[in-house]
C-alpha cells in the first residue's frame, strides 16, 4: 500500500478518473470512421495502473473489464517500462498473445509517464470492420482456426510500419486506420488528463488514492458476499446454434462456491472446446463473473479491478471457456452469455434476485456491397440486439443487448445513407417474447433490399434450442436469417453455409431471437395481457392459448371479454 491517504481525495481522484475514461470514450465515438464506432459504440476505454489493473473503466461492454489487463500483461511482457516513451501506443488484437475479446477488437494502450516514472496506462479497445480472413468483416461461422479470423498482432509499438501492414491486409483499410488512429487520440487525451490530475494532487497521492479505491470497491464486494448463505450451487446452460458441428449444444457448467466472503467460480466441468468460433478466452469468463457480481450487488459501484480481485476463477485447459491455440473464438459473444446465463443459474438457489429467464440473442453476421468503381467493398457490420428475460417481478426488455454488452442498434437513416440498401422492415416480432406471469423481452425484425450486388456471412445466433423460461416461463422464439422471404427463392441461410451472394433486388430477412418469460401465464395480470394485445406485442391467439385471456375488438381497440376469460382460466 502506498502514502495514507483521506477519503476524501480517494473520492475526488476516482470520480476525476471516471470523467476521464468518459471523456476518452466520448472523443473516441466522435472521431470513429466506421459505423461500429460511431453508431454501435463497440468500443471501451481505461485507465489502469503499471502492472494492468483497470483504475476506472467507461462500461459499455463490461468485458473488457477482463481484456484490458490481459492486454497490459502482454505488452509488458514485450516491452518492459524501460523500453517505453512519453509519446507511445502500442496496438494489440492477438486473444492468445495479447488479450483481446477476439481479433477485430484491437487495443491501443499508451504509458501514462509522470516525472520520469510510469505512472500507468490509458487503453481503448474497439472492434474493427475489417482486419482480412475468411469473409468481410473478419468474422466467419466457419472459421476452425484462429487464422481463419485475420491478421493478429502481439504488443507492437504503433507507427508507420503497422499501419502499412493494416492497410495491406484489409478490406476496409481507411475505416480500420481512421479508427485505429481515433483510438490513438482517445488514449493520448487519457494520458493528458492523468498527468493534470498528477500536477494538482501529486503522483503519490493519486497513486495511493487509486490503489484505495480499488481496495475498497474490492471491500464493498467482499462484505456483500459474507452476507450470502455459504454452500456450494450448481447451475448450467448451453448454447444450441445452427453453426456447431454436429449438431450438438455446447454446455457451460459452474460451480459457485460461498465462505464467508470468500466466492469461487468453477468452470472445470464445462464441455470441451468447439472446432468452430464459439469459444471464450478465460479474461473475458473472468470480466463475466465480475459482471454478474455488480448485478446483484451494486451496479453503482465503480468499475475497476476491486470485482475481478473479490473473486476466483477455475477453468479447464481445452474447455469451451478456455480454449487452446488455434481453436477460434471471433462468436465469443453468445458463449459469454451463456456464462452469464449459467452464473445466474447457480446464484439463483442461494439469492432469489438472480432467478431471470433465459435472454435472446442478436442474430449476427455481416454484408459486404461490391460497388462499381471502388478498389474495396463496403463492408456493413452491425451490432444485432436480441432480448432481455424475464424477472421475478418484471418484464424484461425488447431489441436489447442482453449481459454483458451494452451496443446500441445502428439507426436504419445511417444504413440507408452510407449502404447501398433499403431497409423494408424494421419491427418488434409479435408473441417472440416468451409468455409467463412476466413476459420475456420480444426480438425484433428487421429486412434489407439490396440496391447492389452483396454477400452476406451469417455467423451467431441461429439457435435450434429458444431461450428458456423460469419457473413455468414459456421460452422466446429461436432467430432466424432469409433470403428472399414469402417468394419461391425462400431460402434459410445458416453460419456454416458460408458466403452467400446477393442481387439487386433481393430481400435479406434478420429475425432476431426473444426471450424467456418468468413464470406461469395463466398467473398473469390481465390488464397486462390486455395491454401486451393493444400494445401489438402479444397477438389475441396467444392471449387466448398462452394466457387464458380471451379478447375482442370494441371499435378501433381491444377488450377483455371476463365472462369468456374466467371460464378458461378456471375451466
Amino acid at each position: 500500500m502506498n502514502e495514507p491517504v483521506d477519503a476524501i481525495t480517494v473520492e475526488m481522484v476516482g470520480q476525476t478518473l471516471a470523467g476521464v475514461v468518459q471523456e476518452m470514450q466520448n472523443s473516441l465515438f466522435c472521431t470513429g470512421y466506421s459505423t461500429i464506432i460511431r453508431e454501435s459504440r463497440d468500443a471501451s476505454c481505461a485507465i489502469l495502473d503499471p502492472a494492468g489493473a483497470v483504475l476506472s473503466q467507461f462500461t459499455v461492454l463490461p468485458l473488457h473489464l477482463g481484456a484490458f489487463p490481459a492486454c497490459v500483461t502482454h505488452l509488458l511482457d514485450v516491452y518492459p517500462p524501460a523500453d517505453m516513451r512519453d509519446s507511445d501506443a502500442f496496438v494489440v488484437n492477438h486473444p492468445y498473445f495479447g488479450g483481446s475479446p477476439h481479433a477485430p477488437d484491437m487495443a491501443v494502450i499508451s504509458p501514462i509517464i509522470v516525472d520520469g516514472e510510469l505512472f500507468g496506462f490509458s487503453a481503448s479497445i474497439a472492434h474493427k470492420s475489417d482486419i482480412g480472413g475468411l469473409v468481410p468483416g473478419s468474422s466467419s461461422g466457419q472459421a476452425r482456426e484462429i487464422f481463419h479470423e485475420g491478421i493478429m498482432l502481439p504488443p507492437v509499438r504503433f507507427g508507420r510500419e503497422v499501419e502499412t501492414i493494416l492497410r495491406a491486409n484489409s478490406r476496409t483499410p481507411e475505416l480500420v486506420l481512421g479508427d485505429l488512429r481515433g483510438q490513438v487520440g482517445a488514449t493520448a487525451l487519457g494520458v493528458a488528463r492523468v498527468r493534470e490530475l498528477c500536477a494538482r494532487h501529486g503522483s503519490a497521492a493519486v497513486t495511493a488514492a487509486t490503489e484505495r479505491g480499488y481496495r475498497l470497491t474490492e471491500q464493498r464486494v467482499r462484505a456483500a458476499i459474507a452476507a450470502w448463505p455459504d454452500g456450494e450451487y450448481d447451475g448450467a446452460a448451453c448454447l444450441h446454434s445452427e453453426g456447431l458441428e454436429g449438431g450438438e449444444p455446447v454446455w457451460v457448467r459452474v460451480r459457485v462456491r460461498l465462505d464467508d466472503e470468500h466466492v469461487s467460480f468453477d468452470f472445470s466441468d464445462s464441455g470441451d472446446q468447439v472446432s468452430g468460433p464459439y469459444n471464450i478466452r478465460p479474461p473475458l469468463v473472468r470480466a463475466v463473473c465480475s459482471y454478474v457480481l455488480k448485478c446483484l450487488i451494486d451496479p453503482e459501484l465503480p468499475s475497476d479491478q476491486g470485482w475481478t480481485l473479490a473473486a476466483d476463477l477455475i477453468v479447464r485447459d481445452g474447455s469451451v471457456v478456455s480454449p487452446r491455440m488455434p481453436a477460434p473464438v471471433n462468436t465469443y459473444m453468445p458463449i459469454a452469455n451463456v456464462v452469464a446465463e449459467a452464473l445466474f443459474t447457480a446464484l439463483a438457489a442461494p439469492l432469489p434476485r438472480a432467478r431471470i429467464a433465459e435472454s435472446g440473442r442478436g442474430v449476427s453476421g455481416t454484408l459486404s456491397h461490391l460497388v462499381p468503381d471502388r478498389r474495396y467493398p463496403l463492408v456493413q457490420y452491425e451490432l444485432p440486439a436480441g432480448a432481455v428475460g424475464a424477472r421475478a417481478d418484471q418484464d424484461g426488455v425488447s431489441a436489447s443487448k442482453a449481459h454483458v454488452a451494452n451496443g446500441t442498434i445502428t439507426p436504419v437513416e445511417i444504413l440507408e445513407t452510407e449502404f447501398p440498401v433499403e431497409i423494408t422492415r424494421f419491427e418488434l416480432v409479435p408473441d417472440s417474447g416468451g409468455a409467463g406471469r412476466f413476459r420475456g423481452g420480444l426480438a425484433y425484425v428487421r429486412e434489407y433490399r439490396m440496391r447492389g450486388d452483396a454477400r452476406f456471412s451469417a455467423r451467431g445466433g441461429h439457435l435450434r434450442t429458444p431461450p428458456r423460461g423460469k419457473d413455468g416461463g414459456l421460452p422466446g422464439t429461436p432467430g432466424c436469417t432469409v433470403v428472399n422471404p414469402g417468394t419461391a427463392d425462400e431460402r434459410r441461410v445458416r453460419p456454416d453455409d458460408g458466403t452467400v451472394r446477393l442481387r439487386p433486388g433481393d430481400v435479406l430477412r434478420r429475425e432476431m431471437t426473444g426471450a424467456g418469460g418468468y413464470g406461469d401465464p395463466s398467473t398473469r395480470n390481465v390488464d397486462r395481457v390486455l395491454g401486451d394485445v393493444r400494445d401489438g406485442y402479444v397477438s389475441p391467439d396467444a392471449a387466448r392459448d398462452q394466457y387464458g385471456v380471451v379478447v375482442v375488438r370494441s371499435g378501433h381497440t381491444w377488450d377483455v371479454d371476463e365472462a369468456a376469460t374466467a371460464a378458461l382460466r378456471t375451466g
